[in-house]
Protein backbone atom coordinates (compact mmCIF):
# COMPACT_ATOMS: atom_id res chain seq x y z
CA UNK A 1 0.00 0.00 0.00
CA UNK A 2 1.11 3.67 -0.46
CA UNK A 3 2.30 5.00 2.67
CA UNK A 4 -0.72 7.61 2.77
CA UNK A 5 -3.06 4.64 2.63
CA UNK A 6 -0.81 3.29 5.81
CA UNK A 7 -1.24 6.13 7.76
CA UNK A 8 -5.13 6.76 7.10
CA UNK A 9 -5.46 2.73 8.22
CA UNK A 10 -4.63 4.44 11.61
CA UNK A 11 -6.54 8.14 11.45
CA UNK A 12 -9.69 6.85 9.38
CA UNK A 13 -12.44 5.63 11.90
CA UNK A 14 -14.22 3.36 8.85
CA UNK A 15 -10.26 1.96 8.14
CA UNK A 16 -10.01 1.10 11.89
CA UNK A 17 -12.99 -0.30 12.24
CA UNK A 18 -12.50 -2.81 9.27
CA UNK A 19 -9.12 -3.79 9.82
CA UNK A 20 -8.65 -3.58 13.70
CA UNK A 21 -12.36 -3.86 15.19
CA UNK A 22 -12.18 -0.65 16.57
CA UNK A 23 -15.82 0.45 17.84
CA UNK A 24 -15.35 4.10 18.60
CA UNK A 25 -12.91 6.55 17.42
CA UNK A 26 -12.27 10.27 18.05
CA UNK A 27 -9.55 11.99 16.13
CA UNK A 28 -8.41 15.49 15.14
CA UNK A 29 -5.83 14.75 12.46
CA UNK A 30 -3.53 17.46 13.34
CA UNK A 31 -0.89 18.88 15.82
CA UNK A 32 -2.38 18.78 18.87
CA UNK A 33 -5.21 17.01 17.82
CA UNK A 34 -6.89 14.23 19.87
CA UNK A 35 -6.52 10.55 19.06
CA UNK A 36 -8.83 7.84 21.09
CA UNK A 37 -10.11 4.49 20.21
CA UNK A 38 -12.29 1.75 22.29
CA UNK A 39 -12.97 -1.27 21.25
CA UNK A 40 -15.21 -3.97 23.63
CA UNK A 41 -18.17 -1.42 24.01
CA UNK A 42 -21.29 -2.91 25.54
CA UNK A 43 -24.10 -1.86 27.58
CA UNK A 44 -21.61 -1.66 31.23
CA UNK A 45 -19.59 0.58 29.47
CA UNK A 46 -16.07 0.43 27.65
CA UNK A 47 -13.98 -2.39 27.92
CA UNK A 48 -10.51 -0.52 26.76
CA UNK A 49 -9.21 2.55 25.35
CA UNK A 50 -6.14 3.88 23.42
CA UNK A 51 -5.51 7.48 23.63
CA UNK A 52 -3.08 10.28 23.37
CA UNK A 53 -2.27 13.27 21.17
CA UNK A 54 -1.10 13.96 18.11
CA UNK A 55 2.22 15.21 18.09
CA UNK A 56 2.86 15.15 14.45
CA UNK A 57 1.04 14.09 11.25
CA UNK A 58 2.06 14.31 7.78
CA UNK A 59 -0.60 12.20 5.92
CA UNK A 60 1.53 10.96 3.49
CA UNK A 61 4.22 9.45 6.10
CA UNK A 62 4.03 9.90 9.85
CA UNK A 63 1.99 9.62 12.52
CA UNK A 64 3.25 10.52 16.23
CA UNK A 65 1.34 10.12 19.13
CA UNK A 66 2.43 11.89 22.61
CA UNK A 67 0.54 11.71 25.85
CA UNK A 68 -0.38 7.65 24.32
CA UNK A 69 -2.28 5.74 27.32
CA UNK A 70 -4.09 2.85 27.86
CA UNK A 71 -7.23 2.48 30.09
CA UNK A 72 -8.29 -0.70 30.76
CA UNK A 73 -10.87 -1.15 33.63
CA UNK A 74 -9.53 -4.57 34.80
CA UNK A 75 -5.76 -2.38 35.45
CA UNK A 76 -4.88 0.58 36.11
CA UNK A 77 -4.44 3.61 33.86
CA UNK A 78 -0.77 3.39 31.90
CA UNK A 79 0.68 6.04 30.46
CA UNK A 80 1.95 8.30 29.16
CA UNK A 81 3.69 6.40 26.22
CA UNK A 82 5.02 7.92 22.90
CA UNK A 83 3.30 5.75 20.14
CA UNK A 84 5.15 6.22 16.23
CA UNK A 85 4.05 5.11 13.30
CA UNK A 86 5.90 6.24 10.03
CA UNK A 87 5.48 4.57 6.13
CA UNK A 88 8.24 5.35 3.30
CA UNK A 89 8.10 4.09 -0.02
CA UNK A 90 9.89 1.46 -0.92
CA UNK A 91 9.53 -0.71 -3.69
CA UNK A 92 5.72 -0.79 -4.85
CA UNK A 93 4.61 -0.61 -1.47
CA UNK A 94 5.57 0.83 1.61
CA UNK A 95 7.71 -0.05 4.72
CA UNK A 96 6.09 0.30 8.12
CA UNK A 97 8.14 1.72 11.37
CA UNK A 98 5.82 0.89 14.45
CA UNK A 99 7.35 1.81 17.76
CA UNK A 100 5.33 2.24 21.22
CA UNK A 101 8.18 3.46 24.09
CA UNK A 102 7.85 5.07 27.27
CA UNK A 103 7.23 1.83 29.35
CA UNK A 104 7.52 2.29 33.44
CA UNK A 105 7.93 -0.83 35.73
CA UNK A 106 5.03 -2.69 37.79
CA UNK A 107 3.05 -5.31 37.61
CA UNK A 108 0.34 -3.73 35.36
CA UNK A 109 3.13 -2.09 33.65
CA UNK A 110 4.84 -6.04 33.12
CA UNK A 111 1.37 -7.31 31.61
CA UNK A 112 0.74 -4.54 29.61
CA UNK A 113 4.37 -4.58 28.11
CA UNK A 114 4.06 -8.33 27.53
CA UNK A 115 0.84 -8.18 25.85
CA UNK A 116 1.80 -5.54 23.56
CA UNK A 117 5.22 -7.07 22.52
CA UNK A 118 2.62 -10.48 21.47
CA UNK A 119 0.04 -8.21 20.02
CA UNK A 120 1.77 -5.78 18.21
CA UNK A 121 2.92 -7.92 15.52
CA UNK A 122 -0.87 -10.05 14.69
CA UNK A 123 -2.00 -5.78 14.78
CA UNK A 124 0.66 -5.64 11.69
CA UNK A 125 -0.02 -8.80 10.12
CA UNK A 126 -3.92 -7.89 10.20
CA UNK A 127 -3.42 -4.33 9.00
CA UNK A 128 -1.17 -6.53 6.19
CA UNK A 129 -3.78 -8.36 4.99
CA UNK A 130 -6.38 -6.00 4.95
CA UNK A 131 -4.50 -3.64 2.65
CA UNK A 132 -3.41 -5.90 0.36
CA UNK A 133 -7.23 -6.83 -0.23
CA UNK A 134 -8.05 -3.25 -0.86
Amino acid sequence: AAPSTIISAFTDPTMLREWWSVQRTLIETKPGGVYILAWNISDSGLGYVSTGIIKEYEPNSLLVLGNFAYLNPAKAFLGPMTLTIRAKPQDEGAELYLCQDGYQSGRDWDWYYNAVTEAWPVVVKTLKDYLERK
